[in-house]
C-alpha cells in the first residue's frame, strides 16, 4: 500500500555527532512542529567520520558510525508512535574512493583485477586511456620523489595511510616493475585535471562515479534502502545529482518500478527558464527553484542594479554577472583547467566516432577540444534533455556544428554517439557547478544572498506577477514538489540572506557605510575581499573570529584568483585572516556594525517571516532545514552542517524567535493539502493570494521602501477574516504580513 504524500519534512544532518538516536530524541519536538516527514541525509555506511554522509563506501548496510540498521528501526518506529515517517537521501551517483582503500570494497576488487573484476562495471573507468590501468592521484610529489615512501607488505602497497591491493602475482617483483603491473596508477596529485581516467563528482577525486545505469549496479547498490521501504521503515527518497547520471530518466524509472511509485524528489538544479522534464517518475525537486523564486520576489532588483554600480566603484571591478558565469565556465574546459580530463574523454570518444565513420571524418582532435570549450561557455542550463524522437539527421558544415550536432543526437546513433551525448550531458553539469556555483559567485558578489544554488544573479528580483505564474505552474504541474529555503549545500541560510536583501533597498548608504568601515580598519588591499568580508558580517552578525575567517577563506580559495586550494598564497590568505580578526577585535568597529544591523533588523526581520510565510503556503511540499524554524544565520558548509539542540528551551527565545516558530507551527498545522492556489492583485509591497476560499496569504516585500514610503501596504478583502499569527480580526483591509481565515458572517 502506498502511503500518503508528505505535508511538510524536516532535514536532519545525521553524523557521528548526531546519530539516529539523536533524532529519534527530537522526534517529539518535530512531531509538535507539524512536520509529516523527517528527511534524512545519507544513510549507508560512509567513510569514517563523515559529516555529510555523501562518501559512500559500503552498500550493504546502514552506516554503523549513525547507530545501524537497528537505531534506524527504532527511529522509524518512534517517528511512528508519533505519527511521522522517513525520507531518505540516495547518492547513486558516486562512492568513496577511501583512506585505506579496501574501506570500498567492489573497488578494491577493480584495482586487484582491473577490468577483468566482478566489479569493475560497476565504475565509471575509461580502460582505453592510461595504458588501461586507473590513475590514483594521491601522490604529493612526482612518483620518482616519493618512490622511497611506497612500501610493499605482504599483498598491499602502502603510502602513508593509503592502502593498495597488489595485482595477484606481483608481489614479489622488485618496486619499479610492480609499479608498472598493476591495474592501477600512482601519480601525483596536481595530474588529476588532466589525466584522470574515471568519471568523479564534478572535481573531487575521492569520489568515483557508479554506472548504475546498469541493471546490476542499480539492484546491489540500492537493495538495503529498497528493502528498508518495502518493509515500511523508509517512506520515500531524496535523489542526490540527478544530472551526474547517464540516464537520470531512466534511473527514475527503476527507481519507481522497484518502490512501487515511492514519493520521490531530485536535487535537479533549473536555471532560469529550464523546467523539469515532465516524463520524469519523481514528484518534483528538492526546492532550489522556489527557493530562487522567494528570494526573487523579496528582493528589490533596480536597487541591485543600482548596486552593481557602486560595487564596480568600491572594488574596481569591471564586467557583469553573466560574463563572470562565463568566464568560470571557461576555466573549467581550458587545457590544464579542473574539468580537462572530462573533456579530453569526450575528445577521444569523437575521434573513436570520425574514425567509425569516414562521412564524419577529418575533424582534428583540437578543433574539436575548442568547440567543446565553446560550447560550454555559453551554455544556459545545467545539462540538456532530449528524447529520441527531438532528433533528425543533419550533416555537419563545420568541427563547431560536428560538435554541436554530437550533443544534440543529430548525427545518427551509435554506441559511441550515444556515449558522447551522455558525457558530453554529465560533463555539463559540472561545469555549471563548478565553473559557476564554485567560481564565479565568489568573484563576482555585488549582493551575496543573489549567489545562491540555482539563482542567476545576472537577472536579479522578480515582479510579483511573475512569482505567481511560476506558483501556478507548480499547482498545475509538481503539487508536490520540495520546497526550501535552507539546505545542507546553502551558502547562506534564508535569515543570513533575508539581511542580505535590506541591502538592496538601500544601496547608496550601505556603500557609504563600506567605505567608513574600510576606512576604521585600515583597508584592504583586495577590495573585493573586503566587500565579501562586509556582507559577511552583516549576514551572519554576531558571528566569532573562527567562523568569520573559515568562511572568508574557502571564498577567496573557490574565486581562484589570488590563492586557491591547489596553489594557495599564505601571505595573502593571511592578509585577508589578519584583516578580518582585527576589525572583530576592534570595539569602535564592532559597535559600528552592531548597530547598522540593528538598524537593519527590522526590515530583515520583515523578509525572514515573509520569505518562510510564503514557502510554507505555497504550493508544494516545504523541507525545513534543521534550526531554520528559529532564526539561523549560518554560511557555507561546514559552517552550515554542524548539528543542532533540539533540547534547548523555548522560555529564553528573543521576540524574533518566538515570531518566526510560531509563524512557522501556525503554518505547519493549517489543514492540508491547502486549496488551489490564487493570486490576489495588490500593493507592490505585498505578495497576496489565496488558498482556497477560506485562506489568504499575506506577506511583506521591499520593506524597507515600504517604511520611506510612509503609507502603510494593504489589502482589501470582502468578508470577516481572522489573522492566525496575531489573533486579530479584520474587516475589509488587511496589512503587513498576516495568514488570514475566513470567519462565518
Amino acid at each position: 500500500m502506498i502511503s500518503p504524500p508528505p505535508t511538510a519534512s524536516y532535514r536532519l544532518q545525521l553524523q557521528p555527532s548526531f546519530t539516529l538516536a539523536d533524532a529519534a530524541a527530537a522526534v517529539p519536538y518535530l512531531a509538535a512542529l507539524g512536520v509529516s516527514h523527517l528527511h534524512l541525509s545519507p544513510l549507508l555506511e560512509a567513510t569514517p567520520g563523515s559529516t555529510h554522509g555523501y562518501d559512500t563506501v559500503d552498500h550493504t548496510r546502514i552506516s554503523e558510525q549513525l547507530g545501524g540498521e537497528r537505531a534506524l528501526r527504532a527511529l522509524a518506529a518512534t517517528a511512528a508512535r508519533h505519527g511521522l515517517r522517513l525520507i531518505a537521501d540516495i547518492v547513486p551517483n558516486h562512492m568513496a574512493v577511501p583512506v585505506p582503500e579496501r574501506l570500498n570494497h567492489p573497488l578494491w576488487q577493480v584495482l586487484r583485477d582491473g577490468p577483468e573484476s566482478p566489479y569493475a562495471h560497476w565504475f565509471d573507468i575509461d580502460w582505453a586511456a592510461q595504458g588501461g590501468r586507473i590513475l590514483l592521484p594521491v601522490l604529493g610529489d612526482r612518483l620518482g620523489a616519493v618512490l622511497d615512501q611506497l612500501k610493499v607488505d605482504q599483498d598491499t602497497l602502502r603510502y602513508y595511510d593509503h592502502v593498495f591491493p597488489l595485482r595477484p602475482g606481483t608481489e614479489r617483483l622488485p618496486l619499479p616493475q610492480l609499479l608498472e603491473r598493476q591495474h592501477y596508477r600512482l601519480a601525483w596529485w596536481r595530474l588529476a585535471d588532466t589525466e584522470l581516467n574515471y568519471r568523479r563528482f564534478f572535481t573531487i577525486n575521492d569520489l568515483i562515479a557508479l554506472r548504475v545505469e546498469d541493471h546490476e549496479v542499480f539492484h546491489a547498490t540500492h537493495a538495503v534502502l529498497l528493502r528498508l521501504h518495502a518493509e515500511g521503515v523508509l517512506d520515500g527518497f531524496r535523489v542526490d545529482h540527478p544530472d551526474g547520471l547517464a540516464d537520470p530518466r531512466g534511473y527514475l524509472n527503476c527507481l519507481a518500478k522497484a518502490s512501487n511509485g515511492a514519493y520521490t524528489v531530485v536535487e535537479k538544479i533549473l536555471t532560469g527558464q529550464e523546467r523539469l522534464p515532465g516524463d520524469w517518475a519523481c514528484a518534483g525537486t528538492t526546492g532550489y527553484d522556489a527557493l530562487s523564486h522567494i528570494d526573487g520576489v523579496l528582493t528589490d532588483g533596480p536597487g541591485v542594479l543600482r548596486l552593481t554600480e557602486l560595487y564596480s566603484r568600491y572594488t574596481d571591478l569591471r564586467g557583469t554577472a553573466a560574463e563572470a558565469a562565463r568566464l568560470g565556465r571557461a576555466e573549467m574546459t581550458v587545457p590544464h583547467g579542473e574539468l580537462a580530463a572530462e573533456l579530453n574523454r569526450l575528445v577521444r570518444l569523437a575521434e573513436r566516432i570520425c574514425a567509425e565513420e569516414p562521412a564524419l571524418a577529418d575533424h582534428a582532435p583540437l578543433e574539436v577540444r575548442t568547440a567543446l570549450c565553446d560550447l560550454f561557455t555559453h551554455y544556459t542550463v545545467y545539462r540538456p534533455y532530449l528524447s529520441p524522437a527531438e532528433r533528425t539527421i543533419v550533416t555537419p558544415e563545420s568541427t563547431k556544428q560536428f560538435v554541436e550536432l554530437l550533443t544534440q543526437g543529430h548525427l545518427g546513433s551509435s554506441p559511441a554517439k550515444e556515449e558522447f551525448r551522455t558525457r558530453f550531458a554529465q560533463t555539463a553539469s559540472a561545469v555549471a557547478a563548478k565553473g559557476v556555483e564554485d567560481t564565479a559567485f565568489y568573484r563576482w558578489h555585488p549582493l551575496l544572498s543573489l549567489n545562491e544554488v540555482g539563482c542567476d544573479p545576472a537577472h536579479p528580483g522578480l515582479d510579483p506577477a511573475d512569482f505567481h505564474q511560476w506558483c501556478e505552474h507548480i499547482q498545475r504541474h509538481w503539487p508536490l514538489t520540495m520546497t526550501a529555503l535552507s539546505t545542507h549545500d546553502t551558502k547562506r541560510s534564508a535569515d543570513a540572506r533575508a539581511r542580505l536583501a535590506v541591502l538592496a533597498e538601500l544601496p547608496e548608504r550601505w556603500a557609504a557605510e563600506c567605505a567608513a568601515w574600510s576606512e576604521l580598519a585600515g583597508g584592504l588591499p583586495d577590495r573585493n575581499a573586503e566587500w565579501l568580508l562586509w556582507q559577511t558580517l552583516v549576514a551572519a552578525w554576531p558571528i566569532d573570529p573562527e567562523r568569520l575567517v573559515g568562511t572568508l577563506l574557502k571564498s577567496v580559495r573557490e574565486a581562484k584568483l589570488l590563492t586557491s586550494w591547489t596553489s594557495p598564497d599564505p601571505g595573502y590568505e593571511a592578509t585577508v585572516a589578519d584583516y578580518a580578526r582585527g576589525v572583530l577585535a576592534s570595539p569602535e568597529l564592532v559597535e559600528r556594525i552592531a548597530r547598522f544591523v540593528a538598524f537593519l533588523e527590522p526590515f530583515a526581520q520583515s523578509n525572514s517571516l515573509s520569505a518562510a510565510l510564503l514557502q510554507l503556503t505555497m504550493p508544494g511540499v516545504p523541507d525545513l532545514y534543521q534550526g531554520s524554524e528559529k532564526p539561523l544565520y549560518t554560511l557555507v558548509d561546514p559552517d552550515n552542517r554542524a548539528p543542532v539542540d533540539f533540547a534547548a528551551a523555548e522560555e529564553g527565545l528573543g521576540d524574533f524567535a518566538r515570531r518566526k516558530l510560531h509563524l512557522t507551527r501556525t503554518a505547519l498545522h493549517l489543514p492540508r493539502p491547502l486549496g488551489e492556489y490564487r493570486p490576489l492583485a495588490s500593493d507592490p509591497h505585498l505578495v497576496a493570494y489565496q488558498r482556497g476560499p477560506d485562506l489568504t496569504i499575506i506577506a511583506t516585500r521591499l520593506p524597507f521602501a515600504l517604511a520611506e514610503r510612509g503609507e502603510q501596504a494593504t489589502l482589501d478583502l470582502p468578508g470577516r477574516w481572522r489573522d492566525l499569527l496575531t489573533d486579530r480580526q479584520f474587516t475589509g483591509t488587511v496589512g503587513t504580513i498576516a495568514l488570514l481565515t475566513r470567519e462565518s458572517p
